[in-house]
């Protein structure tokens, strides 16, 4: 067999500097921020260098939160939209893997319908279509025979995204090993507690790149409202802009460039959030 020498260290005071300092600061460093901050940057750039051409389209598109349009309008849609995605995401999740034959079917059906059609279909149809509905019920008052632009849109992403999310729930319980369940009902737990002490919160940690694709998702999803009435969003609002003054290539550029800086901004929160909660890591 061949020997093999041992490797010599060198002496502490002959090491190098960079060696003695230890591993790089900068290796846990996320650089896509660095993409986030060229966005901003880019931004700033033609909003100073460019203030009657691109300034005043900023100010329009981004409004204001006081006016409760533009970028206000989508953070608060897609906030609100995806509180409630989770939580029937979570219940129907639970049906899914529920012992239950009737709820994993109801929960099942739910799915397969919700992902087989278009969320734009489910946001027309529930906006238009269900108040034509409510209005042959000639009983009903006539403020229930029709449905607010935003919370319409709220009950269609709920709907649609929900069947998505219930999907997630799912995958991430099954990813918990059996044992645990049976481990915790041997301690005298009850089924829910189990799930909800034990399960769940070993679940989030492998559901939470899942849950983060959904709610960038569903950012970039809610400019779809912008086909309605009374929904000033971003996309509203640079459809409006370019109705007005037909610049279409410089409206839809910072249109464009408003949700690339919040798509970023939220992915690389989402990504430092997993980091933190990584397993690996404690």
């Amino acid at each position: 067999m061949l020997n093999r020498e041992k490797p010599v260290l060198a002496p502490a005071g002959l090491q190098s500097s960079a060696e003695r300092q230890g591993p790089n600061r900068l290796a846990g460093l996320d650089r896509w921020w660095l993409l986030f901050v060229g966005a901003i940057a880019l931004a700033i750039f033609l909003f100073e260098a460019f203030p009657a051409r691109y300034g005043v389209i900023f100010r329009f598109v981004v409004g204001s939160w006081t006016g409760g349009d533009g970028v206000y309008m989508t953070l608060k849609l897609t906030v609100v939209s995806f509180v409630f995605i989770v939580i029937v995401g979570m219940l129907m999740g639970l049906f899914r893997v529920s012992s239950a034959r009737i709820l994993k079917s109801v929960s099942s059906l739910y799915v397969e319908i919700v992902r087989g059609v278009p969320v734009l279909v489910w946001l027309l149809w529930i906006y238009f279509g269900v108040p034509s509905l409510l209005q042959a019920i000639t009983w009903l008052p006539p403020a229930l025979q029709r449905i607010p632009t935003f919370p319409a849109a709220v009950l269609a992403f709920t709907f649609a995204y929900g069947a998505y999310m219930t999907e997630v729930f799912r995958a991430g319980i099954q990813s918990i090993a059996k044992g645990q369940m049976e481990a915790s009902r041997s301690l005298g737990m009850t089924y829910v507690q189990a799930m909800r002490y034990i399960i769940l919160p070993q679940a989030v940690r492998v559901i939470l790149p899942p849950m983060s694709n959904e709610f960038v998702t569903l950012l970039k999803d809610s400019s779809l409202v912008s086909i309605l009435g009374g929904m000033e969003d971003i996309t509203r609002r640079g459809r409006e802009w370019v109705a007005q003054y037909f610049t279409s290539f410089d409206t839809y550029l910072v249109v464009a460039l408003v949700y690339l800086i919040l798509t970023l901004f939220f992915t690389r929160m989402s990504s430092a959030i997993e980091r933190r909660l990584s397993v690996e890591k404690r």
